[in-house]
């Protein structure tokens, strides 16, 4: 048996309990359960036997962590969060087997959130206090409310950058934009009595030939999109009205920018993790492509996205 404290009213059944873990008062394991290293189990939690924790996670007073939950390292659970793994519920009826919930690497789950059966809430993701998370949680999201929505996402120690920054200089990328191969370019607008007129070139301001274009509109703010990176393809994104805020992601860099004004352009290199959200109701989003469209050419998994990264940047 591993080296790890309980407390002398806690009960543990399982032999799998991991270095260092502390099992405080009234707390209760289950003998499948497989807990971790350095894990920190409090008072009146319940571990049931289809669970796997994983090294240095917390789970606060009044949790209970039934079957089909796997919850990697370094995750926080705040106290009373709830987990479900029966969307249909009878009593005396069980299910044959329960669907998996995964709470990812880092993420943290706050005091009285609920946590419906077969989700996913990706690594280093933040759920509110007193969420109701109906649907699966991206990496670095954080969401609030019933239903949860995603409010922001966690990035860098890099401050965001607003349209106001590449604005300093014509024709010259933003400063402090630390995500590898990104830029925000300024061309500016064209203004006389007969309207206003904004103009890009291939090799001046554009710095690709496009094959394709599409225009987003008419999005609601609550939604989000993107959330891919491409292999081979090149993007440049123009917001024509409106506003949108544009998450970008090298694997190592997150930095989330606006665009706010058709003045700006934002360049995605390939094999740039990227969302938008945060649409304005009247937001119009320009993005024209260096490829024709192929389903391919996407990376829509976000460890398949670091894999690939990785092994490009050796």
């Amino acid at each position: 048996m591993s080296n790890y404290f309980k407390h002398p009213n806690a009960l543990v059944e399982s032999p799998n309990i991991g270095e260092g873990t502390r099992v405080w008062a009234f707390a209760h394991v289950l003998p499948k359960a497989v807990v971790g290293a350095g894990c920190n189990l409090c008072d009146n939690t319940f571990v049931e036997n289809d669970v796997v924790l994983g090294d240095r996670v917390t789970v606060k007073c009044g949790v209970q962590i039934w079957d089909g939950l796997r919850i990697e390292d370094d995750v926080f659970i705040g106290p009373n969060a709830t987990f479900s793994n029966d969307r249909y519920p009878r009593s005396g009826q069980h299910l044959p087997e329960y669907p998996v919930t995964t709470v990812r690497k880092g993420a943290s789950i706050g005091a009285n959130a609920t946590i419906l059966p077969g989700l996913t809430i990706g690594q280093y993701a933040m759920v509110g206090a007193g969420a109701v998370v109906t649907r699966s949680v991206p990496p670095y999201a954080v969401v609030v409310g019933n239903p949860a929505r995603i409010v922001r996402y966690v990035t860098g120690p890099a401050k965001p950058v607003a349209t106001g920054e590449a604005k300093k200089g014509v024709g010259k990328p933003a400063s402090g934009i630390v995500v590898e191969g990104v830029s925000l370019d300024n061309v500016p607008i064209i203004k006389d009595l007969r309207g206003n007129l904004s103009a890009r070139e291939v090799g001046k301001g554009l710095p690709f030939e496009p094959k394709r274009f599409f225009v987003v509109l008419g999005v609601p703010s609550k939604e989000v999109r993107g959330e891919h990176a491409h292999r081979t393809c090149k993007q440049f994104l123009v917001c024509l009205q409106g506003s949108v805020s544009v998450v970008v992601d090298d694997g190592k860099n997150r930095q989330e920018l606006t665009l706010d004004t058709p003045e700006i352009g934002l360049y995605l290199p390939p094999m740039v993790w990227g969302i938008q959200y945060k649409y304005t109701e009247d937001a119009t989003l320009l993005v024209m492509a260096s490829e024709l469209y192929d389903a391919a050419d996407y990376i829509r998994d976000y460890d398949q996205f670091l894999s690939e990264r990785a092994a490009i940047t050796k």
